[in-house]
């Protein structure tokens, strides 16, 4: 039986390949195949081996199938319990603690390097890039030309990128 699915493999792949539309499916659906055959009784004597090979690689596609659905429905059911949804859409739940850490000391090391500036520019880079005007809204709170508020902001991110890579 073993020299069968041996000589029939290939045949085998493609013919679960073609009820599946998934090769990877397919080489699991075969390795299981083998791995039933190798467990049967050597000595015993099959008439059809082809048949019974194809018969078995069938049921395995069935299990297949009936495995994918019940994984599926647990999934959905697992995610209705522990899921917060709000007009058909998945609320996301708080991020796990170990990001939120870094999270927070990328802000905190942010927000020092911001407070390092000189006074001008980072008062421009607060106006322009936390508090969301536009360079020329910026140049007017500050009594500056917009190509000054250009050069604070351009100075204070090199000078930023150059604080946070330390």
């Amino acid at each position: 039986m073993v020299r069968a699915f041996f000589e029939r493999r290939e045949a085998l792949i493609l013919f679960v390949a073609a009820r599946t539309r998934d090769m990877a499916t397919a080489e699991d659906v075969v390795q299981d195949l083998y791995l039933k055959i190798a467990g049967l009784d050597p000595t015993a004597e099959v008439r059809a081996p082809e048949a019974l090979l194809y018969r078995m690689a069938a049921n395995l596609l069935v299990d297949h199938a009936r495995s994918v659905q019940r994984s599926s429905r647990r999934s959905a059911e697992w995610r209705l319990e522990t899921r917060t949804v709000m007009d058909g859409q998945d609320v996301a739940h708080d991020p796990p603690a170990d990001e939120v850490v870094i999270g927070k000391e990328r802000v905190r090391l942010l927000a020092d390097a911001v407070a390092s500036l000189p006074p001008q520019m980072g008062r421009a880079f607060r106006l322009h890039k936390l508090d969301g005007m536009t360079q020329a809204q910026t140049a007017q709170v500050m009594g500056v030309s917009v190509k000054m508020v250009e050069a604070h902001i351009a100075a204070a991110i090199k000078h930023l990128a150059q604080r946070l890579r330390s």
